[in-house]
């Protein structure tokens, strides 16, 4: 069952690092006002791909702050690390968070990845095959806690007696659940087992489609449609007037160091608005719907609004085109 339409959403995502909080939510309320339909913060306890040491938020609780001071907006995470979140106080704060939104929140798992926040707070870090085995059963608790009276459940790693989870979530049948990661043996497997979306790196379009074709076919083995699991990317953007626009600010990325052009490239859409909507086109026809643009604070506010303004409504006329010629 999709649960989700078949809408092109665009949003951002936030790791919640090295910022205030009246920072961050001057970036929730604005990528409101533009028009985009949904923000995420990430979960993690120190910030990632920088120096650990800076100051990072609770993604959860931060999640929560942001539900309360916006109104239409959806309101994601991307994604809970399975490793230290049990799955049953997850559903219980999930559930929370879906009544202070009313009815906004859109629920990320993924199996847990960053080992320097389990060492430092002594959490267990398993084998990543066990990581994605926890966090098979997780998801389909957190499934039955939303929707069923009284759930009992004993698995490998979780075991429930006869347990309850009142008030239900607003959103019916239940708070849409995405699994978020890119492994072909494990992780695409409990995206075909359980999720109602599936997120990941934008990347080069055959690298996707080769992963397209697992999830594809763990769908087939688990009886499932694979059309059903809602498609989403998250992008880096470079958005500018004009071609000299674009290349001025790509010059000054690669001089601070943050990331070369080649390599921004191959992650990222990089152009006019025209131009990178071309870009999401052949994404687009592979099923792609949310196209998530990489916005942590200090945001490129100019990308973010040209995204939004410009880019967004040619890409959703693209999609309207491609169904009335299907």
């Amino acid at each position: 069952m999709q649960i989700f339409g078949d809408s092109v959403r665009f949003g951002i995502h936030s790791g919640q690092q090295n910022t205030s909080f009246d920072q961050y939510l001057q970036l929730w309320k604005r990528a409101e006002e533009l028009g985009f339909d949904w923000a995420s913060v990430f979960d993690h306890f120190m910030p990632i791909q920088t120096d650990p040491t800076g100051p990072c938020f609770d993604g959860l609780t931060l999640l929560s702050a942001m539900a309360a001071h916006t109104s239409r907006i959806r309101c994601g995470i991307l994604v809970v690390g399975n490793s230290y979140r049990n799955p049953a106080l997850l559903a219980k704060i999930a559930t929370t968070l879906d009544h202070v939104s009313g009815g906004r929140l859109e629920l990320g798992v993924g199996g847990g990845w960053y080992e320097l926040e389990h060492d430092q707070y002594n959490i267990p870090f398993p084998t990543i095959g066990r990581r994605i085995r926890m966090l098979s059963e997780s998801t389909r608790i957190l499934k039955r806690l939303w929707t069923e009276r009284v759930v009992d459940f004993h698995g490998r790693y979780y075991t429930l007696n006869h347990a309850m989870s009142e008030p239900k979530p607003l959103q019916s049948p239940h708070i849409p659940l995405w699994v978020g990661g890119a492994g072909e043996k494990l992780t695409l497997r409990v995206v075909a087992e359980s999720a109602d979306g599936w997120n990941t790196f934008f990347g080069p379009l055959d690298y996707y489609q080769h992963k397209l074709d697992a999830l594809g076919e763990h769908c087939r083995d688990t009886g499932r449609n694979p059309a059903d699991i809602r498609k989403s990317l998250s992008v880096q953007a470079v958005v500018g007037e004009t071609d000299a626009e674009v290349e001025e600010r790509l010059a000054k990325m690669a001089a601070a160091g943050s990331m070369d052009r080649s390599t921004f490239r191959q992650r990222g859409i990089v152009g006019t608005p025209e131009q990178c909507a071309e870009q999401l086109r052949p994404y687009l026809k592979l099923g792609v719907r949310d196209f998530i643009i990489g916005a942590r604070v200090p945001a490129d506010m100019r990308s973010l609004e040209l995204v939004a303004t410009r880019v967004a409504p040619i890409v959703r006329a693209d999609a309207k085109s491609l169904v009335a010629t299907q």
